[in-house]
């Protein structure tokens, strides 16, 4: 993060990304050759279409499709400012798009193997061996663990191996987001500020060790997946296609880029996605309100969950509102390194 895009994500993506793509490998040709591994990937493979009726499966869709492409972070505005000005956009996203796809359906192969395993060693029905959120990773998958084997040990290091790399180099993108727009708009130095952040997020993150850890990350989870990235994208929906010139912008993409857009997709910025997110999202508030997320309590909800999608929304709101202090980011928008 200290030394900058170039020479510091780069390079660490450069490692972290074939790393990850080689250990989820490992696991996926591992889980699929345990017993009763296809009774998970069978499952996995014969989706149930009447769920497409229930709203909790759109949300959950939404919320799982913005954090995994890194919607409503600001991670792609803030990498975007670095390309160079005729890049190659959308394709560049159509490809990002697919990839990160592909890898999400590969992994699934791995996870249901283990659940289709679990079930049958366990003698239970797949439902009943299905966790949901983070239950998954720290829950289901340690259990499966144990059960493997002599071999178990080794599962486990490649597993938390990935899941370690796989949160890290997340991490970096998101700190690199506020770093970089910070370092753009008040000229705040990048080390210090890099420092400041990850410090501050490793003291905030050992709330999660504890042992009421996993009920602190079940709630911060559901309430970032399923309110502040689609509120962050409903408000980029609604400022970007209202507010900006959406032609001169889908002009200027047409022009650098191989595949064109058209009209249409003026309207859907306009008026598609922030229709389809706001009845995604007041469907959510009304389920919400009317039985506590998870058997919570209200106190927990509020205290944990809504106090801090406030809080984020009203330190954005103060960011953004505060004059520009540089002239870097015109800098960045000709793909020059800062």
């Amino acid at each position: 993060m200290v030394r900058g895009v170039s020479r510091g994500v780069e390079l660490a993506n450069r490692v972290f990304m074939p790393l990850l793509l080689l250990l989820t490998l490992v696991l996926v040709f591992w889980s699929v050759n345990l017993e009763g591994a296809m009774v998970g990937i069978s499952a996995y493979l014969k989706p149930d279409f009447t769920k497409l009726g229930n709203p909790d499966v759109w949300i959950s869709a939404y919320g799982q499709i913005f954090f995994t492409l890194s919607l409503g972070f600001g991670i792609m505005i803030a990498y975007a400012s670095y390309m160079p000005y005729n890049s190659n956009m959308t394709g560049s996203a159509v490809i990002t798009a697919l990839a990160n796809c592909g890898f999400s359906l590969l992994s699934g192969f791995g996870v249901f193997a283990i659940l289709g395993f679990m079930s049958v060693t366990q003698n239970k029905p797949l439902e009943e061996v299905v966790t949901q959120s983070i239950g998954l990773a720290f829950v289901a998958y340690p259990k499966a663990i144990s059960l493997i084997g002599n071999a178990g040990p080794l599962f486990g290091v490649l597993f938390f191996l990935s899941l370690t790399v796989a949160g890290v180099s997340s991490a970096i993108s998101i700190v690199e987001a506020f770093v970089s727009g910070a370092e753009d708009k008040f000229g705040i130095n990048r080390k210090k500020l890099a420092t400041l952040l990850c410090v501050l997020g490793f003291a905030g993150s050992i709330i999660f060790t504890t042992n009421g850890g996993l009920f602190w990350l079940d709630i911060v989870d559901h309430f970032i997946n399923n309110y502040g990235l689609v509120m962050a994208g409903l408000l980029e929906c609604i400022v970007v296609g209202w507010f900006f010139r959406l032609d001169i912008i889908r002009k200027h993409l047409n022009k650098v880029s191989k595949m064109q857009l058209g009209v249409w997709w003026n309207w859907v910025i306009k008026l598609c996605l922030p229709l389809f997110l706001t009845v995604i999202l007041l469907n959510q508030l009304v389920r919400e309100f009317s039985v506590a997320y998870g058997g919570y309590s209200w106190a927990s909800l509020i205290g944990i969950g809504w106090s801090w999608i406030g809080i984020t929304f009203l330190v954005s709101f103060i960011f953004a509102v505060q004059p520009w202090k540089t002239d870097n980011h015109l800098a960045k928008g000709r793909g020059e390194e800062l």
